[in-house]
């Protein structure tokens, strides 16, 4: 049985990987994670699910001693990173939180990684790293110019990588490149209320914010610029469902564990909706006809960002499943009705 350990992995995207690859291996997985933004419920649905594979470890990944006695008492198969602060935001007017815990953070991983001979790593990276692309959709290969520091943390650390890959020659990674994830693990039971979605403390994600103010946990979302060089002056994503973006992440590790290369996958799905055209699905979904405020726009946001999504296809066995912006939205929603039944 293969030990992986997941960082980070008490938070959204996290958890539902680690479910992913619980359900489709023979894993023993190990979660490290300090519960400054992830959430225990996750934790608990997963030891609920897999009883004793599921080992959880409350720390801080700044605690180098502490981690490094982790991988001095379990020899790890791979290291799965999803440890990071992500609100673009916020990372405008906090860099050096940004820089310190995504970019230093991960480069003390890694040296761990080589340290104990740890040689698969698989690294949650961001579409932010094309910033404002000239031209869409982005393929891995295009420009890298970060215009924020989130993009700028998230791409240092993708160069680390690469550098670390080709002076070590049995290091090898796979970074993935998220588009804008959104939804609830399809194997969640909403009539249990049982299951993995999207919790947050401080939601800034569209399709969550707007989903809460269906369920009417806020009065009214923002729409950030109404400006932006798109066909309706909002700003353009590429989303996918969260099923799809967690088993990404079981695609690369196979492909590491069959090809002992590194690589950069883009993870979308090739298709881009604005602001204004979410915000009327979810309002289609839920059948709820809820405020919407216009605003000036936020720092650090690219008009749009569209994924080419071929290389993915073609190297690793992941297939889309649930590429659908209602399907997404339903998902979403449903989700948002359990946690405000259940009081979270």
């Amino acid at each position: 049985m293969q030990n992986i350990l997941f960082t980070g992995a008490a938070g959204y995207i996290g958890s539902c990987s680690v479910y992913h690859f619980l359900k489709n291996t023979n894993c023993n997985a190990f979660i490290i994670d300090n519960l400054s933004s992830g959430f225990i419920e996750n934790i608990q649905f997963l030891e609920s699910n897999f009883k004793d594979r599921v080992h959880f470890i409350n720390i801080d990944l700044n605690d180098l001693c502490s981690i490094r006695d982790i991988f001095s008492q379990t020899n790890f198969d791979c290291v799965v990173h999803f440890a990071a602060s992500l609100i673009v935001p916020e990372s405008v007017i906090k860099p050096l939180l940004y820089y310190s815990n995504n970019t230093k953070n991960t480069i003390d991983l890694i040296s761990l990684c080589i340290e104990f001979s740890v040689n698969k790593f698989i690294f949650s990276s961001t579409a932010a790293v094309y910033g404002e692309p000239k031209t869409l959709p982005v393929y891995e290969d295009s420009l890298l110019n970060p215009i924020n520091p989130y993009g700028f943390s998230k791409m240092m650390s993708e160069i680390v990588l690469r550098d670390c890959a080709k002076a070590y020659s049995n290091f090898n990674f796979v970074a993935l490149r998220y588009f804008n994830v959104a939804g609830a693990l399809s194997d969640s039971d909403f009539s249990k209320k049982t299951g993995l979605g999207q919790r947050s403390k401080n939601a800034t994600h569209l399709i969550k914010v707007a989903c809460e103010c269906a369920v009417g946990k806020r009065e009214s979302i923002s729409i950030f610029g109404n400006d932006y060089d798109t066909k309706d002056g909002s700003c353009i994503r590429d989303y996918i469902h969260i099923d799809d973006l967690a088993l990404a992440h079981l695609s690369a590790y196979n492909f590491l564990n069959d090809n002992y290369r590194s690589e950069v996958f883009n993870v979308g799905y090739g298709n881009g909706y604005s602001v204004k055209e979410v915000v009327d699905v979810v309002k289609e979904v839920s059948g709820v006809d809820f405020r919407v405020v216009q605003d000036e726009r936020r720092d650090g946001d690219p008009a749009s960002l569209i994924s080419n999504n071929r290389k993915i296809l073609d190297l690793t066995d992941w297939k889309p499943r649930y590429n659908d912006l209602k399907y997404i939205v339903n998902s979403a929603y449903l989700w948002e009705k359990t946690l405000k039944e259940t009081n979270v």
